[in-house]
């Protein structure tokens, strides 16, 4: 089975990529014209893996269009580069509200944790949903504004990798005894760190709601370590430093000279 699947995939990133699709990305994803070319062919396969195992949906009276499932797929497989993958394996459908929606509640927050309340929320997901729900809205933004430190997509496909290995502690599967003792060391003290800023009421440069809980934390850094690398590098260094062993991407490194891209008009929500 492994190996059917692993040829199904190859063939699936050798096909070549559609052109319409393509124009989706140049125009919607910030974060595309920052890769080299062969990051960039390389995002592009991952791409056509999410967009054929994955079922997308549309909720809330949105119609789902391949604009939506491309711009959604593209940036959750820029958390798959240059590494082994299994493409999110318990993860089988992406659910899709135009904005923001209510997640009723009773639903897990975290290990060990649950929301009473309702809350009107961007996008959620949880270990044993097998599901990620998503804003339209919020993710189109995050697509278009790079640099601003916020992704909905980024952070729950973050927790999709923290839940591989089913435990939801903000730590995902990683490859030796040593790297979970220097992430669990660097992790734990950025974490703490956060906590601390939070309580005493002082700024932060990681977002506060990194605070409630350990996974969390590791969406929350996600976000921040795509969006705002230099500054992550320069304010939280060793922290920089784990994510980039985990993720095998140093995206402080990414071009960030003006933008070349083609003069597409963008079309839709912002």
């Amino acid at each position: 089975m492994w190996h059917f699947k692993r040829h199904r995939r190859e063939s699936l990133r050798a096909q070549p990529f559609p052109d319409a699709w393509r124009a989706v990305i140049e125009r919607n994803v910030d974060l595309f014209h920052r890769l080299s070319a062969d990051d960039q062919r390389e995002l592009l396969g991952h791409t056509s893996v999410l967009l054929a195992e994955k079922h997308f949906e549309g909720c809330g009276g949105l119609e789902l269009t391949d604009e939506i499932r491309v711009t959604i797929a593209v940036q959750a497989a820029v958390l798959l580069l240059h590494r082994e993958t299994d493409y999110y394996p318990r993860l089988t459908s992406i659910l899709i509200y135009p904005t923001t929606y209510v997640l009723p509640g009773g639903g897990q927050i975290g290990e060990g944790g649950f929301e009473e309340q309702d809350s009107v929320v961007l996008g959620h997901t949880a270990p044993r949903l097998g599901a990620l729900v998503l804003a339209w809205d919020a993710a189109l933004h995050g697509a278009r504004h790079f640099h601003d430190g916020v992704n909905v997509v980024f952070h729950e496909f973050a927790h999709q990798l923290d839940f591989e290995d089913f435990v939801v502690d903000g730590t995902p599967v990683l490859d030796s005894p040593a790297q979970y003792s220097s992430w669990t060391s660097v992790l734990g003290a950025a974490y703490d760190q956060l906590r601390l800023e939070r309580d005493q009421g002082q700024p932060s440069f990681l977002n506060q709601y990194g605070a409630t809980n350990p996974t969390e934390f590791f969406a929350v850094a996600t976000e921040s370590f795509f969006e705002r690398p230099g500054e992550l590098l320069a304010r939280h260094a060793l922290l920089y430093g784990e994510l980039r062993s985990f993720y095998r991407q140093d995206p402080a490194q990414w071009n960030a000279g003006p933008l070349e891209r083609p003069a597409h008009t963008r079309e839709g929500p912002d």
